[in-house]
């Protein structure tokens, strides 16, 4: 293990939510047990709640199929300002009854809120997000790098595919049945 991944991670402090709402393209990511292997167009899209609580619609598209969880974040302790949430999903979707809770940390955002890096304690999971569907190659590696520093093994990071323009939620069959989560939990 990197020296790093022993350190306390660098974590954004003063993050302005409602900045931070919106839609972000998955840039690249580390391969995840809860999203298809073959996943592409993968997005979130952040709307806040009345009770400051977050709405999060997680959407990606696998043959030909849009698959979609939705859930919800809030700070994980509300009386710090750093930028650690916590992400609560009822899975399956198609049967929405078991809580999963995840961490969501954003370790890094511009100041224009473009493009953001966002891990959790354990570093098995990182996201490189940004606003449009490309980002430079500049930007890209200052973020591996930034990720890197914090501990990550990026050579784990896989790029996204991304569609431009990016298709409509509407675009494709919609898996209603969840049989993409009970795939992806056996690796199919």
């Amino acid at each position: 293990m990197a020296p790093a991944a022993t350190k306390a991670m660098t974590v954004v402090k003063g993050l302005d939510v409602e900045r931070y709402m919106g839609r972000w393209y998955e840039i690249a990511s580390f391969p995840s047990f809860f999203q298809p292997k073959n996943g592409e167009n993968t997005r979130a899209t952040y709307t806040l709640n009345p009770d400051g609580t977050v709405n999060v619609l997680n959407e990606t598209w696998s043959n030909g199929k849009r698959d979609s969880i939705e859930g919800t974040a809030y700070k994980a302790n509300p009386n710090s300002d750093e930028a650690k949430l916590k992400v609560k999903f009822y899975v399956p979707p198609f049967f929405p009854i078991i809580p999963v809770t995840g961490n969501y940390w954003v370790l890094y955002i511009d100041d224009g809120y473009q493009y953001a890096l966002v891990g959790e304690p354990s570093r098995k999971y990182l996201w490189i997000l940004c606003r449009q569907t490309r980002m430079d190659d500049e930007v890209y590696n200052l973020l591996v790098e930034k990720a890197e520093k914090e501990g990550y093994d990026v050579k784990k990071l896989h790029k996204t595919p991304q569609a431009d323009p990016p298709p409509e939620a509407e675009a494709g069959p919609k898996d209603t049945k969840g049989i993409w989560w009970i795939k992806s939990l056996f690796g199919k």
